[in-house]
Parts: structure tokens; sequence; C-alpha cells
């Protein structure tokens, strides 16, 4: 993408649940996901600031991270290749966001207990306002799961990445049509300053 300039995507994993493969069959601990502890298949979304769907594919196993497989896929090279796209991310991706520190915003970690009140009110409020520039591409993947066959896969894995694509290009094109709205601001004004 020669030209790009300011560019700020949301990139987000989601996971659809799948049939689990027969016993026997290699590779069938690839599916089962750590954190929803059932077979799944994960697919990574990009949207703008609007929630419009710009891409959502990178279709995987629901055993691998998402940063694995946005590694694996080539899109952590294509922040090296374009330094002006900027993005913002959950914590599945703090790795990315150490490795392109610029260009990729992700959720703070909590402090630790012993830190003073104030740094934990910044904190709070810092993951405020990331989390809610960065709910459109959870609202983006809300909208693949209002289809049926996104809600939980019945048919055979191998055809799901291209029903995902097919749906996925339904619901950008109807994102597309929609009225561009004014971006609203997280910024809170200080009223007075605070010391631990």
């Amino acid at each position: 993408m020669p030209g790009v300039e300011g560019v700020e995507i949301r990139m987000d994993g989601t996971e659809v649940q799948v049939r689990r493969p027969q016993v026997g069959r290699p590779g069938r601990k690839a599916f089962v996901s750590g954190k929803k502890k059932q077979n799944t298949i994960k697919t990574t979304t990009f949207s703008d600031h609007q929630g419009r769907t710009l891409f959502s594919g990178v279709t995987r196993p629901g055993r691998m991270h998402d940063r694995t497989a946005v590694r694996t896929e080539g899109i952590a090279e294509q922040f090296r290749l374009q330094s002006m796209v900027k993005a913002k991310v959950d914590s599945g991706y703090q790795g990315l966001a150490k490795e392109f520190p610029d260009q990729v915003s992700a959720l703070p970690k909590k402090p630790a207990d012993d830190e003073c009140g104030g740094d934990k009110r910044a904190w709070r409020e810092t993951r405020r306002r990331q989390s809610s520039q960065r709910i459109v591409v959870e609202h983006a993947n809300v909208e693949y799961k209002q289809w049926h066959p996104l809600q939980r896969c019945t048919g055979r894995r191998e055809d799901y990445d291209r029903t995902h694509r097919a749906i996925a290009g339904l619901v950008s094109d109807r994102s597309a049509r929609r009225a561009t709205r004014p971006m609203a601001s997280t910024e809170l004004v200080l009223v007075r300053t605070t010391a631990c």
C-alpha cells in the first residue's frame, strides 16, 4: 500500500465452536482452545475506527495464539514495511505491541498491588480510553455471529474459511454503506492533579 498515511486500524480475534475431530485423527488437539476449553476455529478481524470491516480472515485452529497467527500470516511484517499504519489491539497482542511500540497500542498491564492509588487510577483511566476506542472491532465480530453458520460451525472444518470469508464480504459491504460518524473524544480533562 504505497502512500498509506495516518491509518489506524482495530484488530481482534474471535472464536467459533466447531465439531470435534475423530478419535485417532492427527492434529486433534490443535483445535482445543485454551480460553473456551472446546474445539474452535479462530479468525482475525480488522476494522476502522467506525467499526467497518476492512478484512476478516487469517483462520487457524483454536489452540493457536492470536500473536502467533499474526506472525505466521505475515501481518507483523506489514507493520515493519508500513510505518505509518497504527493499530489498537487487546492484551492477546502484547508481544506485537512490544515489538512495534510506536505503531501498536495494547491494553496496559495492571499495576502491582503495592502501587500507589494514583497509579491504579491512571491505569484504569488509560484502560477505559483504550477499550472505548477498540470496542468497535468487537462490534464488527458480533455482526458475524448474527449469521447462523458462524454461531457454531456444524459442517466440515475445511469449509469454514470459505464460509467465513463469504459472510465477511456481505457484512463488509453492508457496513461500508453506513453513514460516517464523527469520532467521539475519550479524553478526560483533569480538574486537579493527584499525587501518591
